[in-house]
């Protein structure tokens, strides 16, 4: 069986903001990993001509080319990709949900400019090849258009009242110092989804940039365990 994941990044981000998972799930298994980049959010990109539209579509499109390609998909996003992650559970058939930071409360772009700054910490920095988005994500940062924060409340809203119709297994890893999405969004998540198969998982020091955290290796163990869980269930069923 070919499995697919998705790993949708957050709101003014991109795919470095979730580069270690990518490269934990690239060591540990043959899946095949689609990373798409949302509009707006590529070098040059003209954030404040966004509409949460189109974020959602090419979320869209993204599963639409790995189904082609794969028997089943599972799907990763990171603080606003992870209510993305929640649209598509509701439109197509997703087998796993791993949800990160999940920006299930509304964020406030000017503190997510003060979590950025662990981003930008030369220990963090060595860990970035040449090519890497952080100096963009700066830029976007201290320049986020209000209409393009207006955009991120209205995905926040339209998926918020269907919580409770999303039944698949869901895996929310949330950092208790995060001081961008609120400790509560992580109980909310957790006691909303009308998922029966849910696990919460906790980081103790992990900041909003979980993937970056202290004791990542030892959630990434767990969350790919509740991923690999589905190949158990039809190990023991075949």
């Amino acid at each position: 069986m070919k499995t697919g994941v998705i790993i949708l990044h957050g709101f003014t981000g991109g795919s470095f903001e979730v580069r270690p998972f990518i490269q934990f799930l690239k060591d540990k298994t043959n899946w095949m990993i689609d990373v798409p980049v949302l509009p707006g959010h590529e070098p040059g990109g003209r954030l404040a001509e966004i509409t949460a539209e189109a974020w959602l579509m090419e979320a869209e499109l993204a599963y639409r080319r790995l189904s082609k390609r794969t028997d089943r998909i599972f799907v990763v996003g990171f603080s606003m990709g992870g209510l993305i992650a929640l649209y598509l559970a509701l439109r197509y058939p997703v087998e796993r949900l791993v949800l990160l930071s999940a920006a299930a409360k509304y964020i406030s772009p000017r503190l997510l400019v003060a979590d950025a700054a662990i981003l930008l910490t030369e220990p963090v920095i060595r860990h970035f090849p040449p090519n890497t988005f952080y100096h963009l994500y700066r830029y976007k940062l201290a320049n986020t258009p209000i209409r393009s924060a207006y955009q991120f409340t209205r995905i926040v809203q339209q998926i918020e009242p269907y919580y409770d119709r999303i039944t698949v297994p869901v895996c929310i890893v949330q950092g208790k110092q995060d001081g961008i999405v609120p400790y509560s969004s992580a109980h909310l998540l957790y006691h909303s989804l009308g998922s029966s198969l849910k696990q919460l998982i906790f980081s103790e020091n992990g900041k909003h940039h979980i993937c970056y955290s202290d004791d990542c290796a030892e959630w990434f163990d767990k969350v790919i365990a509740f991923m690999r869980s589905e190949d158990e269930q039809e190990t023991c069923s075949s």
